[in-house]
């Protein structure tokens, strides 16, 4: 496999204070010089025979082909970024101010991220997150740093060869003008392409159909609130026995005797039911406790997602 080199989006001559000597300097010999070396570790890696290779050989290539191949596309978005009269898009403004209360407050952020990598180096991104449909700033110091999933549709060079030339050490200056050469139209292109890409798969267990779940945040709240819920932990009695914890708030009830304890619960408070990880022994006793009329669900995750948040916890021997 070889990569291809990206054409260059915006027309260097036409920047605002952005030197062509600057761009294009910054063009062919960082972005290039990142895709010539990709396409040189990718063509050793092609030629290894990795069965007799040494594991450090392995390591070191792999290593460098992140590194490189980072640089690659963060430096291509960095260009397809450029262009614009740093004037931002009503659609943009909107989803802006939904992640970060304001389009200010997020450029203050932005802004304040890039100073602080004065002297310093690596890239301010704005993300976006499909796992929780929203945008995020995030550093990504020396190309490698990512987040799993997320798909970076601004970027922000702050490597000196980005702006030195033009600037000197002066970084706060370069950060303001590479916002007023912001091709938000672009940006809000990428942020529709981002919004499409669908979030990891949540757990489907279609077994128990459309069984209500209530997920461990809320819980959380619920309890914190004060509001009225009773908090059942249906754990089998090996489980209990071997942990010896219990979630504070709940009351462990044998499972395999739902029958017996029902009747000790209210029908006019919620019921929440959870077993060790969420899965069968607290989906079925938060059926059988619907069907005979509570207004049960269960706990996704269950003990362990709890465990997980910090909830707190208290010591208990089942009985």
């Amino acid at each position: 496999m070889r990569y291809r080199l990206d054409p260059i989006h915006c027309r260097p001559w036409t920047l605002n204070s952005l030197s062509f000597k600057l761009i294009e300097s910054h063009y062919e010999n960082n972005y290039g010089g990142a895709l010539r070396r990709l396409n040189a570790i990718t063509e050793q890696l092609e030629s290894l025979d990795f069965a007799s290779t040494p594991g450090y050989v392995i390591n070191g290539l792999k290593r460098e082909e992140l590194v490189a191949l980072n640089s690659t596309l963060l430096h291509e978005l960095y260009f397809a970024c450029l262009g614009g009269e740093g004037r931002i898009t009503e659609a943009m403004t909107a989803a802006l101010a939904r992640d970060f209360g304001s389009w200010f407050r997020w450029r203050d952020e932005f802004v304040a991220m890039g100073n602080a990598l004065g002297g310093g180096s690596g890239w301010v991104l704005l993300t976006y997150l499909p796992r929780d449909r929203r945008l995020i700033n995030q550093y990504a110091s020396d190309h490698s740093q990512s987040i799993p999933g997320g798909v970076p549709i601004l970027a922000l060079d702050l490597y000196e060869h980005a702006y030195h030339m033009d600037f000197g050490a002066n970084v706060r200056a370069y950060v303001d003008t590479y916002l007023r050469n912001v091709d938000w139209a672009a940006v809000q292109t990428r942020h529709e392409d981002a919004t499409r890409v669908d979030p990891p798969r949540p757990l489907v267990q279609p077994e128990f159909g459309d069984l209500p779940a209530v997920g461990v945040e809320e819980v959380k709240a619920m309890l914190d609130s004060g509001k009225p819920v009773q908090v059942i932990d249906a754990r089998p009695r090996h489980f209990v026995s071997r942990q010896q914890d219990i979630m504070q708030g709940a009351v462990w009830r044998d499972p395999d005797r739902v029958r017996d304890w029902a009747g000790e619960l209210s029908k006019s408070d919620p019921v929440v039911v959870f077993c060790a990880y969420g899965f069968h022994i607290g989906c079925k006793t938060a059926i059988a406790l619907r069907e005979a009329g509570f207004d049960a669900k269960f706990m996704a995750g269950g003990h362990s997602a709890w465990k997980a948040i910090g909830g707190p916890m208290k010591p208990h021997t089942a009985g």
